[in-house]
């Protein structure tokens, strides 16, 4: 051979399993079932097409029964027989290698791990290199000089240092602490009480299993040392079991493994009877004039549904016929030999949904009732944890939260496994909170962050919706199954039986909701944006949520009182004005005061006959020069905010004077996060009362918080996306915005501008991001609305580019039903095509407005995403993100590193997207969150 032999190994059983839950349930033209096969081939064209060597084969195995049954009887003897579905595929996928000419090798007695060690020994005798083509963990202690692997699903190389990431030492000593961990999955021992950052720990610091096996009497008694003692045989065993052989017979020679061109006529006849019809595009072939040109007519789920688009290829779309699996025959389970069941098949299968069941709402506080996995549309089943059951309805057996919770973390913990979940910060907020800590729960999709991906301000994203929507499935509702008002039972208190009925079927609803969706992010191009803004966010909200922010409880109380001071004091002045008492909260009375006893002009009276009294109605009164509802104003002002922040905040601090907002991710059409219980969104920014609420916000003693905010964020995204070169050039030279475009629009000189004219460019730039009116900007200014009309004429006359721009997103809304931010995120504008003129305004200012606060949205999310792992590469893992508002984030930092940390928070923020005008983030450091701010 003339050049340095390279053997690609492709794990087929490995893959096959995967390939099969991984992806939407299809047939062939004939009505055979053929996902994994779909899965598989697809990986091998890819292979063979990008990651070629000089030799190539695929390893499948033979059958359960090997050499280590013999060693050890139970070893994978509770793993359950295979699907239905995927059975008859196994020989069509054996036949896919044969179509693509393609060595497909397997041995009796022997799996297939065992074959490619012993084919990887052997190619590095030669003195070659292997790559093998697998996820599984088995296979990295393989791993080293001249022996790398590639995974399949996520094509991305594992060498030495990820498996060191991944099991705490090098690949040579993966068996060790494989054979002391043990492995539910295929039931090898180990020892009890060993998880995998023990095992590490123990074989770094004694090298091996049989060293620390001979320690262990001398080590501090412990339950550690006893179990270790103990249990000494069973880990020997182990070690033996997950050691792969090296020297199997070669069924066939290396040298006979050379890759070969497949015959394309062979290869595109197999092909199209399969129905692959994308595959056979993809690799150039076309359709064999044959056979099978009548193809049965495509059966896709929910295709039609919000007019979602169907995948090209027959094959890879969701067949109609999968979805509708029962939903019922829900299973109970109340032992560990169950659950590890089906912890098990979860992990041979590759993919499983996970809901948990609480005692309340609050992540952080709720416990955990039960958790639901779901393995395949129709498979799930229901964990009880701590219901507590009645006389009549007496609870039976369940499982500890600490024992289902051990049994349940290699799954959580498998990297190689996607847990899917609708909602997941909820949900890995709630084990985290129980004890498996997030930070150890991987490979996570979440069907509401892919629903939203593709989908914001359509519908609404809760599951129950999307399962009517997609799947034309009305799932039980909560309030069926626990009652409502005061009749409602904690769900502690639900029978077992209605509790696995209804919580088993969300795993379901979740994880087929999934099938339908997951293809469509590609389809509809949005999987960028998911997976590398939504989904990676959902866990840094999760950790800031968990983190709260600190709070000066003497300063809210001292603001509270204050604030009921100056209300008191309000109120006198409103009954003066009133002319006598009524009650101020009342709506009602309002009403009858200002329309009926005053004879105001200008109200109108609600479908209850009541006058409303509605802030944009006080709003205008007090614009007449009304004193009564300008004064109601500033009461109701001060009242939000003593109720919504000063005196909730003192409820909410807890025991560590930490408050602990809740990020809502899929709210509001335009990708915005917004914030609950509290709503850190809606501090007045520029009025005493909110800086005073804010000096409330403290960082902890050794301490600073730093505030990073996007300046002109949305003005430099409308003079990027609408192309304006005068704004551009503004930005690029670091000038005063408003002041340049007052010289531009009105034909001043920038040296000596007056402030008056520069506040009128200012209303007209932030006013055009939001389609302002001419009366709107009249009232804004205090001018008349034609003298408003002459400056917006005059602004659009100087920059016809942003005319454009407003025109071609109504366009877009109208067209489309969405408009799209520069980054690709749709923002659907449902009242765009409203007959009434008004409604359709508002959906066409809407339309102007979404790309550019969506487009603000997304920058700040990417550098979200970016900023933890970059603090931690500069040493300051420590710090903390605590909020995010609007286009502000705040941090918490040590004292001595606050000026470092700020620049580096800087200089990420500044580079999350690369826009025709710089970013620019002005950062503050101070002690409360006024004074960083």
């Amino acid at each position: 051979m003339t050049e340095t032999p390279h053997l690609v190994l492709v794990d087929g059983s490995g893959f096959i399993f995967r390939a099969f839950h991984a992806l939407p349930p299809m047939t062939s033209p004939e009505g055979v079932p053929v996902n994994a096969v779909y899965g598989f081939t697809t990986m091998l064209a890819r292979l063979l097409k990008d990651h070629v060597g000089t030799h190539l084969a695929v390893l499948f195995d033979a059958s359960r029964q090997t050499f280590r049954s013999e060693i050890y009887p139970q070893y994978k003897a509770h793993r359950p027989e295979p699907p239905e579905d995927l059975r008859p595929q196994f020989s069509l996928i054996r036949e896919a290698t044969q179509a693509f000419n393609v060595p497909g090798i397997e041995l009796p007695g022997w799996e297939a791990d065992d074959l490619i060690a012993s084919y990887a020994t052997a190619i590095r005798a030669q003195g070659g290199t292997c790559t093998i083509v697998s996820s599984d963990k088995d296979l990295m202690q393989l791993v080293g000089d001249g022996v790398c692997m590639l995974d399949p699903i996520k094509q991305t190389p594992v060498g030495p240092a990820e498996v060191e990431t991944k099991f705490g030492v090098p690949p040579t000593k993966v068996v060790d602490v494989q054979a002391l961990m043990g492995d539910p999955t295929d039931n090898v021992p180990g020892v009890p009480g060993i998880g995998p950052k023990t095992a590490a720990a123990l074989v770094q610091e004694y090298g091996t299993l049989e060293a620390v096996l001979n320690a262990a009497p001398e080590m501090k008694k412990s339950k550690r040392r006893d179990m270790l003692i103990e249990h000494a045989e069973a880990a020997r065993v182990s070690l033996q079991l997950v050691t792969l052989a090296t020297d199997v017979p070669l069924p066939v020679p290396v040298e006979e493994l050379g890759t070969r061109e497949p015959d394309m006529l062979v290869l595109a006849d197999w092909l199209d009877r399969m129905g692959f019809r994308s595959i056979l595009s993809r690799m150039g072939l076309g359709h064999p004039s044959g056979a099978h040109a009548h193809r049965a007519a495509r059966k896709v789920a929910a295709a039609s549904v919000a007019g979602a688009t169907t995948p090209a290829d027959d094959a890879s779309a969701p067949d109609a016929s999968v979805l509708s699996a029962p939903y019922h025959n829900y299973e109970t389970v109340r032992t560990a030999e169950a659950l590890q069941k089906w912890v098990s098949a979860a992990q041979e299968a590759g993919i499983c949904a996970v809901d948990t069941e609480t005692d309340g709402l609050d992540p952080l506080a709720a416990n955990i009732v039960g958790f639901s996995i779901a393995t395949a549309p129709g498979k799930a089943c229901y964990v009880p944890l701590k219901h507590e059951g009645t006389l009549e309805a007496p609870t039976g057996e369940q499982l500890a939260v600490d024992a289902a919770l051990k049994l349940l973390a290699p799954l959580l913990q498998d990297d190689a496994v996607l847990k899917i979940f609708h909602n997941a910060k909820f949900d890995l907020l709630i084990l985290d909170h129980a004890g498996s800590p997030l930070s150890s729960i991987t490979a996570v999709d979440d069907t509401m962050l892919i629903s939203y991906s593709q989908s914001a301000g359509l519908h609404g994203q809760g599951m129950d919706e999307l399962s009517a929507l997609h799947l034309n499935h009305t799932p039980i509702t909560y309030d069926s199954v626990t009652g409502t008002g005061r009749n409602r039972l904690p769900f502690a208190q639900v029978p077992v039986a209605t509790a696995t009925k209804y919580a088993a079927e969300d795993a379901d609803v979740t994880l087929r909701l999934w099938h339908v969706l997951h293809p469509t992010l590609r389809t509809n191009k949005a999987l960028a944006l998911y997976e590398q803004i939504e989904r990676p966010l959902s866990a840094i909200l999760a950790d800031m949520e968990k983190a709260g922010i600190a709070v000066d409880r003497a300063e809210l109380d001292r603001l509270s009182k204050d604030f009921e001071a100056r209300m008191q004091g309000m109120e006198n002045d409103i009954y003066e004005a009133a002319g006598r008492q009524f009650n101020i909260a009342s709506p009602k009375q309002l009403g009858e005061i200002l329309f009926d006893e005053m004879g105001l002009k200008g109200g109108k009276r609600g479908k209850a006959g009541a006058w409303s009294t509605d802030s944009s109605v006080l709003q205008d009164l007090a614009d007449q020069g009304h004193d009564l509802p300008a004064r109601i104003l500033a009461w109701r002002q001060l009242a939000k905010l003593k109720s919504t922040y000063t005196d909730a905040l003192l409820r909410q601090a807890g025991r560590n004077d930490r408050v602990h907002t809740s990020f809502q991710m899929a709210i509001t059409s335009t990708g915005r996060l917004s914030s609950t219980d509290p709503n850190l969104q809606n501090i007045p920014v520029r009025t005493e009362e909110g800086t005073r609420i804010r000096q409330a916000f403290i960082a902890p003693p050794g301490k600073k918080l730093i505030s990073a905010d996007y300046s002109q964020i949305e003005l430099r995204l409308l003079a990027d996306v609408a192309n304006i070169p005068a704004l551009r050039e503004a930005f690029q030279l670091g000038q005063d915005i408003h002041a340049r475009t007052a010289s531009e629009v009105f034909n001043i000189p920038l040296e000596g501008m007056d402030a008056l004219t520069r506040r009128r460019a200012k209303a007209i730039n932030f006013g055009i991001i939001y389609g302002i009116s001419a009366f709107g900007l009249g009232k804004q200014l205090g001018i008349p609305a034609g003298e408003a009309r002459t400056y917006i004429d005059a602004y659009f006359a100087r920059y016809p580019g942003i005319r454009d721009y407003m025109e071609r997103m109504r366009e877009e809304a109208r067209t489309h039903g969405y408009v799209l931010t520069p980054f690709g995120r749709r923002c659907y504008v449902p009242g765009i095509h409203e007959k009434s003129a008004a409604r359709r305004q508002y959906a066409e200012r809407q339309a102007i407005n979404a790309p550019l606060q969506g487009g603000a949205a997304d920058i700040i999310k990417r550098a979200m995403v970016h900023l933890p792992l970059a603090l931690q590469k500069a040493g300051f893992g420590e710090t903390r993100m605590l909020l995010q508002v609007h286009d502000e984030l705040l941090f918490e930092t040590d004292e001595s590193e606050a000026e470092a940390v700020a620049a580096i928070i800087k200089n990420v923020m500044e580079a999350a997207a690369d826009l025709a005008v710089p970013l620019v983030v002005e950062t503050g450091i101070g002690q409360n969150w006024a004074e960083a701010h």
